[in-house]
């Protein structure tokens, strides 16, 4: 048998986001705790013929940050993780011109990457011809141009990693992150996910699948993780980014440490293309893998910022795993409703929020939670954030095609 590996805790000394609630860190966690009612939703004119023409979007004109010449470099998804990353690296108080970018990893995880221009050039296409095809569509859309439009951006010269496990890739971003931090591969890491799915096509079969809501009257309200009356998520943009770095290289520049991430699992359902196993047992098992790569008790935890899409199914799934494997001690939220679905960034923009959970020692609550849905057996905070005492919490995550990741982080 082989012996488990000590716990190996990467510091957390930057955070960065921008998400429908708020462009940065600080705007994102005050809208979540404090607003009631999300702000970044609207009905959107290229969705207008749709059974859902709605979706959450970040107010954020990227032209004055990136510049024109650059801007034009990227897809959208591009440049919010631009800008993430930069906010985490400038919170981290990290100087990018005297640093060895040699040790510097970078794993962005993104759903469908460049999905938004792809989209244009479809239609460019389509209109007037295959000349009018722009050269850059292939290093524009790729799932990795992300984190090479973040190396560089910052002078990044360590690993280079994108991750796509649909929904949990933030998640398993972050967990990769650890692991080669924890490998001796690189010193720090920029780690999370960034995604854009700003694209009538890609919403156009999520109603066809019948995954999102389609309450067109009061898209505000759509997304209400575990109620009763709950009909589906909506979509949004956003990306969240934290910088991670070895204790000791931390602990060298007396670096400010806002939490750690002490674990992380993953497991894969083998099940179903989108579906879920009903029996959650491809989550428990990432989950349960996080918590003994922590060296983690189910006692020791005290939130969990869970996945909640606002599916019928997937909540319950979800719900009833966390209570089989930590109980119902743990304060449950889901922020989604506040910044929407976020597909691929989800991980890294909740993980973030998580680490202000734990150093507020505040939960936010799961916002348009009106009528609770009584098969959920585990404690959902909602109507306003909620004070609490807690060292440890988890972020879980589920993917399209049975990708499940969970990390476990600590004060």
């Amino acid at each position: 048998m082989t012996a488990r590996r000590q716990p190996f805790s990467a510091a957390v000394t930057g955070l960065g986001m921008v998400t429908a609630a708020g462009v940065g860190a600080k705007a994102t966690w005050h809208t979540v705790t404090q607003e009631t009612s999300p702000g970044g939703v609207a009905h959107q004119e290229e969705l207008a013929d749709l059974p859902c023409d709605f979706m959450y979007t970040a107010d954020l004109d990227t032209t004055e940050l990136l510049g024109v010449a650059t801007q034009r470099l990227m897809d959208r998804f591009s440049q919010l993780a631009v800008v993430a990353a930069r906010e985490a690296i400038a919170d981290a108080g990290l100087d990018t011109d005297t640093w060895d970018g040699s040790r510097v990893a970078v794993v962005i995880g993104s759903a469908h990457g460049g999905v938004a221009f792809y989209d244009q050039q479809h239609v460019a296409m389509a209109a007037r011809g295959a000349r009018r095809v722009s050269p850059k569509l292939a290093p524009l859309t790729v799932v990795n141009s992300a984190a090479s439009s973040v190396c560089m951006d910052l002078g990044a010269r360590g690993p280079s990693l994108a991750v796509a496990t649909a929904c949990s890739s933030g998640t398993v971003a972050l967990g990769t992150a650890h692991q080669l931090l924890r490998a001796g591969v690189c010193d720090i890491a920029i780690a999370g996910g960034a995604e854009s799915p700003i694209s009538r096509l890609l919403i156009a079969s999520a109603c066809q699948m019948k995954a999102v809501s389609t309450r067109r009257e009061n898209p505000a309200a759509a997304c209400r993780p575990f109620d009763a009356g709950r009909d589906g998520f909506v979509v949004g943009e956003g990306a969240g980014l934290l910088v991670l770095e070895r204790p000791e290289h931390a602990a060298a520049r007396r670096a400010p440490v806002r939490a750690h991430v002490r674990g992380y699992g993953a497991s894969s359902d083998a099940y179903a293309a989108v579906a879920p196993d009903p029996d959650g047992n491809g989550i428990e098992r990432a989950l349960r893998s996080a918590m003994a790569d922590a060296g983690v008790q189910a006692g020791d935890i005290g939130h969990v910022n869970a996945h909640g899409t606002s599916t019928v199914v997937n909540d319950l799934i979800e719900a009833t795993m966390l209570r089989r494997v930590i109980g119902d001690h743990a304060l449950v939220t889901s922020t989604k409703a506040m910044t929407g679905h976020t597909l691929g960034a989800a991980g890294g923009i909740e993980a973030a929020l998580t680490v202000l959970a734990l150093e507020e020692q505040l939960v936010p609550p799961t916002a348009n939670l009106e009528v609770p849905d009584p098969q959920i057996p585990v404690e959902i905070v909602r109507q306003e954030a909620r004070p609490a005492a807690f060292d440890c919490a988890v972020k879980t995550s589920l993917g399209f095609g049975g990708h499940n990741a969970a990390l476990v982080l600590t004060r």
